[in-house]
């Protein structure tokens, strides 16, 4: 059971994740074949479960992290296909440098930023709750 302002919180981020995942589809949805067992986009409710991309977070409290507590960014590409490295880990920092910008739309008043965190990106800076 989470405090209502982190549920707040995470309900505002996963609304620009949702974002995050349009923008991918549009650029790059064409680009490799679904997961046979994966919707079209748009065929489901819900932005992560049909098309080519998932993304998701799930906070983390940093233990051996150079960077601690955040939430790392779940972003994978369901095909079967072979992508190579190099257009993954592009599509990656595209990814990351959309959701921080949206971050910072959403959130004008967090210290918040986007840094990759080892193979992980994750989301960093000011998660406090207010007065409580």
């Amino acid at each position: 059971m989470w405090h209502p302002k982190t549920n707040e919180f995470e309900k505002r981020l996963h609304k620009r994740l949702l974002e995050v995942d349009a923008v991918l589809e549009d650029r790059y949805g064409a680009d490799y074949p679904l997961h046979p067992s994966r919707p079209e986009d748009g065929e489901t409710s819900g932005g992560n479960q049909s098309g080519l991309f998932r993304v998701n977070t799930h906070f983390t409290p940093g233990y051996g992290s150079q960077f601690g507590r955040g939430y790392v960014i779940d972003m994978e590409m369901v095909t079967l296909a072979d992508v190579p490295d190099e257009v993954e880990n592009k599509i990656e920092a595209e990814a990351a440098e959309l959701l921080e910008s949206k971050l910072h739309e959403e959130f004008p008043k967090r210290d918040l930023r986007v840094e990759r965190d080892g193979r992980l990106f994750k989301i960093l800076g000011d998660f406090s709750l207010g007065e409580v």
